[in-house]
């Protein structure tokens, strides 16, 4: 027997079905008795949530004003910009947010549109859900930081870093190590002095945050002050304005300083006369005599300060007639002596003025005997004719002295090593800053930077792509000229790039 299929199914399907009320389309039963199309011409979810809402943006420190008075710092299309759109949005709290995202727009049309989705109860508890979108107009407004930048008047705290030498050598490196590490972008202005820097500040925190990068980077002191500007007697608060004085100690790298005794037996009996190798958070020494290196921290420095012999401006040109290697059962060793460079060389050498070749030659000991052969051209200092008020070195005695101390090798013509430069560096912009090739202090930083490799090692090193593309002869006397490879350097990219500070003109006080 067989038994056929009724069309009982469409039946019982459509007894679990009614007619809309408004329509008659046969729907699912729910509260309202109305299909979805009725029921969204008949109420509207989104009413009393804003269609449209206007957000500030300051162009000067690129930040959202999120109300009453707090800016804040989102980028395009992030979660932070996100939430502060909805925050602008009332009635929001009234139904159940399913999902928010950003719809594309041009970066330039200071439009952002929001997707929004939502459901709520409606007719008996019925659920609907609604897709809409806000758009948001970008309007401009700077923010209080950004208008006492504009005013170019204001600022409550003053950080003057001082150095008291005849170059800015220094500088030029404080420069490089605060661009790298960001630590000028709460600066509200520059300004370059005869003998240093000044910086400014809206508030004292910023200030001192500054102020512990310099005391980290450099051996430094500083010293604070405070000046009144108002006050209110009713409620006892004051209006003040503070400086801080920063004084880098006043030796760099290449000086011939003169230790005084009792520092020179606590490093391990280094001996008083010592170069300077390189300055960074410490003070790098070297015997050119012995070879043994140490190191002097900013406390040890003030607690016993001395000064340099001479600087850089005081070196005179030496040639090398000839050159021994000191070998290591040579050399003197005593009890308790510090630490010994295994970078350097010692070697006796004999060298005398450019314009005294031949008859007036001076024996002297190096640690440069891994640089140096007979025919280099060397800088040194004349200890035996030199005029020099230090009451360090008026104690020591004479006889057992050397008459010349020999600190750097030339390698070849400023000209030449300058044609050769493949780099550049960025720099702050600060009127008054002489950074050209004209300028000698930077251009001997420049050649600081190629020979020591570890004086490098802090600064961000960019490729000149201009210097790259240009061929230059190099001749068989040029190949010792030291360079930065092309793995030291950074790809300079011009997208995007912005000046590294804004403002940095001269501040008035009010």
């Amino acid at each position: 027997m067989e038994y056929m299929e009724t069309g009982g199914s469409d039946e019982s399907s459509l007894a679990c079905k009614i007619l809309c009320c408004q329509c008659g389309t046969p729907i699912e039963p729910n509260p309202a008795n109305m299909c979805v199309a009725c029921l969204r011409t008949q109420v509207d979810i989104s009413e009393g949530i804003p269609k449209q809402a206007v957000i500030y943006f300051c162009k000067g420190c690129e930040r959202y004003l999120q109300p009453p008075e707090q800016w804040i710092k989102c980028s395009l299309e992030s979660r932070e910009l996100l939430g502060l759109c909805l925050a602008k949005l009332k009635g929001l709290n009234r139904v159940r947010l399913i999902d928010a995202g950003f719809v594309w727009t041009e970066p330039h049309s200071k439009r952002i549109k929001v997707k929004l989705t939502i459901q709520a109860e409606v007719l008996g508890g019925a659920v609907l859900q609604q897709v809409f979108v806000v758009d948001f107009v970008v309007n401009g407004q700077f923010c209080e930081d950004c208008h006492r930048v504009e005013a170019k008047d204001f600022w409550k705290a003053n950080v003057q870093v001082r150095q008291k030498t005849d170059h800015k050598k220094t500088f030029y490196y404080l420069e490089q190590l605060i661009l790298k590490h960001k630590a000028h972008e709460s600066t509200l202005g520059i300004k370059p002095t005869h003998e240093g820097i000044d910086f400014f500040y809206a508030n004292e925190g910023q200030a001192k945050k500054m102020l512990d990068f310099l005391t980290s980077v450099v051996p430094c002191r500083y010293q604070v002050s405070k000046t009144v500007i108002s006050q209110d007697i009713h409620s006892n608060t004051y209006n003040c304005k503070f400086t801080y004085s920063v004084e880098i100690v006043p030796v760099c790298k290449d000086c011939v300083v003169c230790l005084p005794s009792k520092l020179a037996h606590q490093l391990g009996g280094i001996g008083q006369i010592c170069v300077v190798q390189r300055v960074s958070s410490t003070i790098h020494l070297i015997n050119p005599f012995s070879g043994q290196i140490a190191e002097v921290n900013s406390n040890s420095y003030w607690r016993t300060p001395f000064n340099a012999l001479s600087g850089t401006k005081q070196l005179a040109e030496y040639v090398v007639m000839d050159i021994e290697i000191i070998r290591d059962h040579e050399k003197r060793t005593f009890a308790g002596q510090g630490a010994v460079s295994f970078k350097h060389v010692l070697a006796d050498v004999w060298v005398c003025r450019p314009n005294e070749v031949g008859t007036n030659e001076i024996h002297t000991r190096t640690h440069l005997g891994h640089l140096l052969k007979p025919g280099d051209i060397v800088m040194g200092y004349d200890l035996a004719n030199c005029n020099v008020n230090d009451d360090n070195f008026d104690k020591m005695n004479r006889d057992n002295m050397a008459d010349v101390v020999l600190v750097k090798k030339m390698y070849a013509d400023k000209s030449v090593r300058n044609r050769r430069r493949k780099f550049k560096l960025r720099h702050l912009d600060a009127d008054g800053m002489d950074v050209t090739s004209v300028n000698r202090d930077y251009t001997d930083f420049l050649e600081d930077l190629e020979e020591d490799p570890a004086f490098r090692q802090n600064i961000n090193i960019y490729k000149d792509e201009r210097k790259a593309a240009v061929a230059v002869e190099v001749g068989d006397a040029d190949d010792e000229i030291p360079q930065i490879t092309l793995q030291e350097m950074l790809d300079d990219l011009h997208i995007g790039d912005e000046n590294p500070i804004t403002g940095a003109s001269v501040l008035a006080t009010q």
